[in-house]
């Protein structure tokens, strides 16, 4: 369902509400590892899943030896590992990331089956891949698929990997990260709404995200790289810029924010680091936009309401 978001704009912006959705949170816990282990035991979802039985084994043997409400260190030994989580924060498969040199392999199941057919399959990939090439730095990601398995190649095919090899029994299939970052800038994956950001913002950016580090920073560095890059004295006045003040609605709440740079951040003031998770998300989103953002341990749904004060229509173009 398409919905057109009230906002102050000439030309209203038209958001999908209902586009698929996933969050990848590498913090495992107990109830996640049983959730795992029921998934693992269905036939029909480890039909493909080449190391789904020694995986299985090893949850089973983790959760028997182990009374932890927090098994994250376990899960991400010789890779990374991550629970996929929906709009509603409810786990709906994994992914694991493995580095080997420069190249990173992605596994991909969708564990919940009344969830397959709905897209969260690419989402989740879309998400493995910003963590690959941001985070991880991978120069080269790969995924080995069964020929057999339908979904997943028309997933892997649609968020733009290219065929590598095959055999009988695998498929492998490769994104190189000047190729992902291609179709990034074109917009040809996934189904973002467009953001920009000014040159001036996206030079002191850039030089910032070489200094910072955490999650926050990964998403901050992929809406640089895809966001349409205008001239100061171009971009809209209804763009979030930095230093610039919005309303916002965080769900049900309203807040005002100043989005500013990390040294000058208040959250007593509602000065937000454009290097925290709320202002890494709306940075270049313009009046009426409506974003689904994983904020700490949860979903939430962020608009913009309306951009009070843009130092670019004020005429301050200055660094």
């Amino acid at each position: 369902m398409a919905v057109a978001m009230k906002g102050f704009h000439s030309q209203p912006r038209v958001v999908k509400m209902n586009k698929p959705f996933i969050s990848l949170c590498p913090e495992i816990t107990r109830a996640d590892a049983l959730t795992l282990m029921d998934w693992l035991e269905d036939e029909r979802v480890i039909r493909y899943l080449s190391d789904s039985r020694h995986v299985s084994r090893f949850i089973e043997q983790v959760i028997g030896r182990v009374q932890l409400p927090i098994l994250t260190h376990l899960f991400n030994q010789g890779g990374r590992f991550f629970m996929a989580y929906d709009r509603h924060d409810v786990p709906v498969g994994f992914v694991r990331l493995v580095k080997t040199g420069p190249d990173c392999e992605i596994v991909l199941v969708i564990g919940d089956r009344d969830n397959w057919g709905r897209k969260l399959g690419a989402s989740a990939i879309l998400e493995g891949m910003k963590l690959a090439f941001f985070d991880m730095r991978a120069e080269k990601l790969i995924a080995k698929i069964h020929p057999d398995n339908a979904r997943s190649l028309k997933a892997f095919l649609r968020c733009g990997f290219l065929p590598e090899s095959e055999t009988p029994t695998l498929k492998s299939f490769s994104m190189t990260v000047e190729h992902y970052l291609r179709l990034l800038r074109e917009n040809a994956v996934g189904d973002s709404t467009d953001i920009h950001i000014t040159e001036i913002d996206k030079a002191r950016l850039s030089s910032l995200i070489a200094l910072e580090q955490g999650p926050a920073v990964v998403d901050l560095e992929h809406e640089i790289e895809r966001a349409i890059v205008v001239d100061p004295r171009q971009v809209a006045r209804s763009v979030v810029t930095m230093n610039s003040r919005a309303l916002l609605h965080l769900d049900d709440e309203e807040v005002e924010v100043a989005l500013v740079y990390p040294e000058d951040a208040d959250g007593s003031a509602g000065k937000l680091s454009v290097c925290s998770d709320v202002g890494a998300a709306i940075l270049g989103y313009q009046e009426g936009d409506a974003i689904d953002w994983r904020i700490s341990d949860r979903t939430r749904r962020i608009c913009i309401e309306k951009v009070l004060y843009q130092p670019e229509a004020a005429g301050d173009f200055h660094l």
